[in-house]
């Protein structure tokens, strides 16, 4: 049954709890703010594919010549507030009651709360997400387990919160407006920003959000008039909102300044999400033969188009006097001592080439990985500092756009394949059943994960990939792997668990992705239909 309140139609269910988040002065502000900004959202969306379109007819990704000015120009962003200086660990993950809690009392500095790659948008997720969000903020958070009884409440000093919306391609089918549905990144935004900017300033702190998947500093701009919008109507002073952007695109790696330009006061950082931006170098030059990578295993930080996009991101961060966010670090604890202390050796030995390079802080998945990534960090720094601003990198040589596209070198093999179709199925699945944040393998995986993994299988078959078994990557050669790989996971799971899931929706689409002519920008718009 469909509620209208504000001039915004809702089409899933409304309860008497979220009325208390679906106010109509809530309403009318995520109302103002798409009657304002969703049609050139849409018009950035297709700027992208012509974009794209040059790529695929040839063209390398380069520095823009119409923004030269702004990178050559000598300016800074605004001042970071105080709880923004130190960012040494931030711990990820999706806007659930439990989640929340336990990773705002984690020795970490930020909680990204995720309405993004961590969650699955059913409607309740987004919905009850934002109720529990209003909780934490306001002090008033508590959980139940239903099947411990264990109780979860929120510690003295939580860590800093920083809400991760919805990137600019996803909309949100249960809230329309005139008819269509609205974008989900302003619902995530408008929402939160309503509820909570003044309980977040009365507990010294404010609205602050990680801004996902831009890829030209055209989108910067309009979130900066979104931003600016929003505090105006609400009577924020403008620029009490601070912005961290996830470069996790190709093309955003070449407009890095012009994006912190965009956002002016609104900035505080750039993070590597380098999951992503693996995926979007596949994406990108999907029809460039010479830029196949390898089996994604293979391509760690220290490939050099890797290495020289850390570095360039780092020297420009400072530059502007915003702070350089690394990487996620998916390990979860490990079954015995043994593995646990391997895994956490490769955690530290990632982490120290990020603090190396001069990376201010990077991100977890799970607090038993705080007092690695937190030991890391506070080494690197020096005395007194909180923070590596004052590594700006000022001898390194120019990054190029060749250094930024260069293929990485490794192998690609069966049991990679293999890996990827396993993973794949299972997120897939997963994330049809309503969670996006999974645990598989002894690794949290969100969307990223899936999306590398198709990717590449996709990319190996349009490329016809030699395989270290002698194979060459066919469409055939994936059916009877894929085929093969969903008995193992069978296996793995048992009869119950395979036969109440969603596994054959989940290999259909899985298919779908691998196998099309073309190559579908995002698995989670295809998803999102079926969900």
């Amino acid at each position: 049954m469909e509620t209208t309140i504000s001039g915004l139609d809702f089409i899933g269910e409304v309860t008497s709890t979220d009325r208390d988040i679906l106010t109509p002065e809530a309403c009318a502000f995520l109302a103002g703010l798409a009657e304002q900004f969703a049609a050139r959202r849409d018009a950035l969306l297709e700027a992208r594919v012509v974009w794209q379109a040059k790529i695929d007819a040839g063209a390398l990704p380069d520095f823009r010549i119409d923004s030269k000015s702004v990178r050559d120009g000598d300016w800074c962003v605004g001042a970071l507030p105080a709880d923004l200086i130190d960012r040494r660990v931030e711990i990820t993950g999706p806007v659930t009651r439990k989640m929340i809690i336990n990773a705002l009392n984690a020795d970490v500095k930020v909680f990204m709360a995720d309405f993004e790659d961590a969650l699955s948008p059913t409607w309740r997720n987004v919905i009850e997400g934002q109720t529990n969000m209003r909780d934490a903020v306001g002090r008033e958070i508590s959980f139940e387990d239903p099947n411990s009884g264990k109780q979860y409440t929120l510690d003295d000093n939580p860590a800093v919160l920083i809400a991760r919306v919805r990137g600019l391609h996803l909309d949100e089918k249960n809230v329309l407006k005139d008819g269509k549905p609205i974008p989900g990144c302003l619902m995530d935004f408008a929402l939160y920003l309503f509820h909570n900017h003044a309980r977040l300033s009365e507990n010294s702190t404010g609205p602050y959000f990680y801004v996902p998947k831009l890829e030209h500093y055209e989108e910067a701009r309009w979130w900066n008039e979104v931003f600016v919008a929003a505090q105006e109507k609400l009577g924020i002073a403008v620029g009490t909102i601070k912005a961290t952007c996830l470069i996790e695109t190709l093309p955003a790696v070449f407009e890095m300044d012009e994006i912190l330009f965009e956002l002016k006061d609104h900035a505080a950082a750039l993070n590597c999400g380098r999951w992503d931006y693996i995926f979007s170098y596949i994406k990108t030059l999907k029809n460039h033969p010479d830029r196949m990578l390898p089996d994604r295993q293979a391509v760690g930080m220290d490939k050099p188009f890797l290495d020289a996009y850390s570095r360039l991101l780092i020297k420009t961060c400072h530059r502007r006097g915003a702070l350089a966010m690394g990487g996620m670090s998916a390990f979860l604890p490990a079954k015995t001592p043994g593995e646990d202390a391997a895994n956490k050796e490769k955690v530290r030995a990632d982490k120290q080439r990020e603090a190396n390079n001069g990376h201010d802080g990077s991100w977890i998945a799970h607090p038993a990985l705080s007092d690695v990534v937190n030991t890391v960090y506070s080494d690197a720094f020096k005395p007194g500092k909180t923070n590596q601003l004052d590594v700006i990198r000022e001898g390194d040589a120019p990054v190029t756009a060749a250094d930024l596209v260069e293929t990485p070198q490794g192998p690609f093999t069966d049991a990679g394949l293999r890996s990827n179709i396993r993973i794949a199925l299972q997120y897939i699945e997963a994330w049809l059943g309503g969670l996006g944040a999974v645990a598989i393998y002894g690794l949290m995986e969100d969307a990223a994960t899936a999306e590398i993994s198709r990717a590449s299988i996709w990319q190996w078959i349009k490329n016809g990939a030699k395989l270290d078994n002698g194979e060459t990557m066919t469409a055939d050669y994936y059916r009877t792997v894929k085929a093969q790989e969903m008995d193992v996971v069978k296996a793995e799971l048992g009869e119950a668990r395979w036969r109440e899931g969603r596994f054959s929706d989940a290999a259909d689409l899985l298919d779908k992705l691998c196998l099309s002519d073309g190559f579908d920008t995002f698995l989670t718009l295809e998803a999102y239909d079926r969900l």
